[in-house]
């Protein structure tokens, strides 16, 4: 059992659950009505994701060693050999493509396989040439609602899960940034193009508030596109996003302070979820 503890932290399960989730999402906008096949359509994005995860770690295992933030995952480590963790992943997004295959779209299921070109192929290389890489790979975090979107027999692409999607690409460049925020010197030491070395703390902090900004008004803009039919879902969702604002103007006021960073990094993770939640809870009630 003890031999199986690093497993779950190899596949980011965190991260895998929010994407499986964000399909979810994608899949109840699609479908309008909560269904069992919903279940086959998670389960093959978080099989993805954990499976994508594993090999990026593997992929990424010398540099991992070489910063704080990372050192203490399981290849770095040592508790898990790097070709057991390539097998591993390998078994895992073999698994996913197969569910996504059997759902019985196409499309989901070559979303999927961009999906993990994406992020274990352009992603992977991109961030070691350049700073910049997360502003064209923040396209990774909008495909799990379009696959989702597919699986459910929405229409692809569509004015509505363009909307959704674009309001995750927004996120996933404010999450990625934030990362900068917080860790930009161990992405120095590990030898990585980083943020802190062509923006002053103060300029990236403001940077990031406008990513937030710019969050938030595509998230307001969203009932719009007929994504919402119910007023308190509609007030609700500006609340959050009001929520949300308020976070990065404390983001602003407290520059240089490392906790308010993964204070913000936190909300933008929890409010992203509250989205999700209130997309789905008001499409299928």
């Amino acid at each position: 059992m003890k031999k199986l503890k690093p497993y779950p932290e190899l596949c980011k399960i965190n991260l895998s659950l929010f994407s499986s989730l964000s399909a979810a999402t994608g899949f109840m906008l699609a479908r309008s009505v909560l269904t069992t096949e919903i279940i086959g359509t998670a389960a093959g994005v978080f099989l993805l994701a954990c499976g994508s995860c594993a090999l990026n770690q593997y992929q990424e295992r010398r540099t991992d060693a070489l910063m704080d933030r990372t050192k203490k995952r399981p290849i770095p480590s040592g508790k898990i050999k790097p070709l057991h963790a390539l097998y591993f992943s390998f078994n895992l997004l073999i698994s996913g493509f197969l569910i996504l295959f059997f759902t019985g779209s196409l499309t989901a299921f070559l979303l999927g396989i961009c999906a993990v070109i994406l992020y274990n192929g352009v992603y992977t290389y991109l961030k070691k040439k350049t700073a910049f890489a997360s502003v064209p790979c923040a396209v990774i975090g909008a495909i799990p609602p379009a696959i989702g979107w597919a699986a459910g027999g929405g229409r692809f692409p569509d004015h509505q899960i363009s909307a959704v999607c674009f309001l995750f690409y927004l996120w996933q460049i404010t999450h990625f940034w934030l990362l900068f925020l917080s860790h930009g010197d161990d992405y120095k030491k590990a030898g990585l193009p980083s943020l802190t070395d062509l923006f002053s703390q103060r300029q990236l902090v403001r940077i990031v508030f406008i990513w937030i900004l710019a969050t938030a008004v595509a998230c307001i803009l969203t009932p719009l596109y007929g994504l919402m039919t119910s007023r308190i879902a509609d007030l609700l969702l500006i609340l959050v996003t009001v929520w949300l604002l308020w976070n990065g103007v404390k983001l602003i006021r407290e520059t240089g302070n490392k906790f308010t960073y993964q204070f913000t990094f936190n909300r933008m993770n929890i409010y992203i979820l509250l989205v999700m939640s209130l997309l789905s809870i008001d499409r299928v009630i």
